[in-house]
């Protein structure tokens, strides 16, 4: 698994060599873009297969934009239904922050590269709001900046697809 997403990621162009600045604020020499790699339909269903297939749950849930497309491919694998976690409150329609029914779920959160556990604790706080229960957390790129240790300390075990280490040894 580990090496098929490695490939994967390298083969559709997902790492980019520069000066960037990362959603937490640090800076990077390299960029992990998961978003642009994966509009491509067969890296996408292949990491929504590999999530489908290894772990269990009854809804997948990812926070938009970056999550939602690893979310609907899981979905489409495993069969089973998802949830899109808005990153404001809508306050017209049927607001909320939850699109989908995730009450009294096992929900899978989804993200697509995690660094310092930001974001993905965001959607795990949306979701226990909305009475989900979110214990573990998937991502495809774990960056190594502590969002392993961060999310640990919340009670949600992060696993990675790959981590950054392993795409850079490659």
């Amino acid at each position: 698994m580990v090496n098929e997403v490695a490939d994967l990621l390298i083969e559709y162009g997902a790492i980019e060599f520069g000066d960037f600045t990362l959603a937490s604020g640090s800076k990077s020499s390299y960029y992990i873009d998961i978003k642009s790699a994966s509009t491509n339909p067969f890296l996408l269903g292949s990491i929504g297969r590999i999530i489908a297939e290894s772990y269990d749950f009854d809804v997948v849930a990812g926070v938009a934009v970056g999550a939602v497309p690893i979310a609907v491919s899981v979905s489409l694998s495993a069969g089973k239904p998802y949830a899109i976690i808005r990153k404001e409150e809508k306050d017209y329609g049927k607001g909320g922050t939850i699109i989908g029914d995730v009450e009294g779920k096992d929900v899978l959160l989804v993200e697509d590269v995690s660094t310092s556990g930001g974001s993905v604790l965001y959607g795990v706080e949306c979701l226990r709001n909305a009475g989900a229960d979110v214990k573990r957390v998937v991502t495809v790129v774990d960056r190594e900046h502590g969002a392993v240790e961060t999310l640990k300390e919340k009670g949600i075990e992060l696993c990675a697809l790959v981590s950054v280490s392993e795409i850079m040894n490659r």
